[in-house]
């Protein structure tokens, strides 16, 4: 392992993120060629053409209109803002895996796979996907963590591929579910409805008098819509996961297996109906209904011609100082 990378570092960005809950949130020439990337990404996807057999796989709603309250300028601006910070403090704290790492390699492979069928019709994606200058990084930490920014930005922990040694096509499954959340805007979308959930209780408490114990039951009123609203979200991005995965050539009972591992870490998740995402076992039922719809994609798809492997696994001694908190949480949520 290069000195100036620490794949176990205590990384974590200063300022929390706002990207949801995966999303807890440097050297010139090493930012330099991560540009160089983001066009090589860029490129691939705009010159991508879909043929007519990949036209079909899983189905999903129109997006709400809630997303056109915050301009989407404003939130990729911002999360491509967030994410240069986080790179630089990630470098300073060496906890920015450089460009030739195996796993960083292994991420932007199976990258370059998925995002040209980003604009598959039926995924129903923001059409501002086909301009993205998307970006790949890894971070040094124990957490199981990983997402993908408005605009493209990604990035993974180290801890979820060491902690759950995630075979290629689970990397795929996880990676497909993130840029699902910024193909479909979930964040612009959970923003705008923040914004008129807590207009509309502005409202409410002024028309109704209500005091101090009033406002409180009306924000936790907001805040059980907001909760319900994230699973459709996460729920959502299994799916477009699955269809992604598939496409790119990638097996899609993957997610599947994903999800025992995560299941498996977090030895225990909070009750479904308190959490922002589906319960462990109701989320592998609903994976295992989708599937069937993805099959024929994932037959017919070009398969990878090289594989990777997970990183060696850690010592005992050092999984052990993994964030309990972390993997709890990711077994409830992406």
């Amino acid at each position: 392992m290069t000195p100036e990378f620490d794949p176990h570092a205590p990384f974590a960005p200063d300022t929390q993120s706002t990207w949801g809950h995966w999303h807890h949130a440097g050297c010139g020439c090493a930012l330099h060629s991560r540009r160089r990337f983001a066009q090589t990404l860029t490129g691939v996807a705009a010159a991508s053409a879909i043929p007519a057999w990949a036209q079909y796989g899983v189905q999903v709603d129109e997006a709400s209109t809630l997303s056109q309250l915050v301009p989407a300028e404003e939130v990729e601006a911002s999360a491509a803002q967030q994410y240069k910070q986080m790179l630089q403090q990630a470098a300073q704290q060496k906890a920015l895996a450089p460009d030739n790492h195996p796993q960083l390699v292994r991420l932007r492979a199976i990258a370059q796979r998925l995002i040209p069928f980003s604009n598959s019709p039926n995924l129903r994606s923001t059409a501002r996907a086909a301009n993205w200058k998307w970006e790949v990084n890894l971070l040094g930490s124990r957490q199981i963590n990983a997402f993908c920014m408005p605009g493209g930005k990604i990035a993974f922990y180290y801890g979820i591929l060491d902690q759950l040694q995630l075979s290629d096509d689970e990397v795929s499954q996880v990676m497909g579910h993130e840029i699902a959340h910024a193909l479909r805007e979930h964040a612009r979308e959970r923003m705008g409805k923040s914004a008129a959930t807590r207009g509309v209780i502005e409202i409410g408490s002024a028309l109704l008098g209500l005091g101090g114990g009033g406002r409180f039951l009306a924000d936790k009123g907001g805040e059980l819509l907001t909760l319900k609203f994230g699973r459709n979200d996460e729920s959502e991005a299994d799916k477009i996961g699955l269809d992604l995965s598939a496409r790119a050539g990638y097996e899609p009972r993957a997610g599947v297996t994903l999800w025992q591992k995560m299941g498996s870490a977090s030895k225990g998740a909070p009750p479904q109906w308190l959490s922002t995402h589906p319960a462990g076992a109701t989320r592998i039922r609903d994976l295992e209904a989708n599937i069937p719809a993805v099959e024929g994609l994932y037959a017919r798809a070009d398969k990878p011609a090289k594989r990777f492997s997970p990183p060696k696994p850690s010592a005992p001694a050092e999984r052990s100082q993994a964030s309990p908190d972390a993997a709890r949480d990711r077994a409830s949520g992406a």
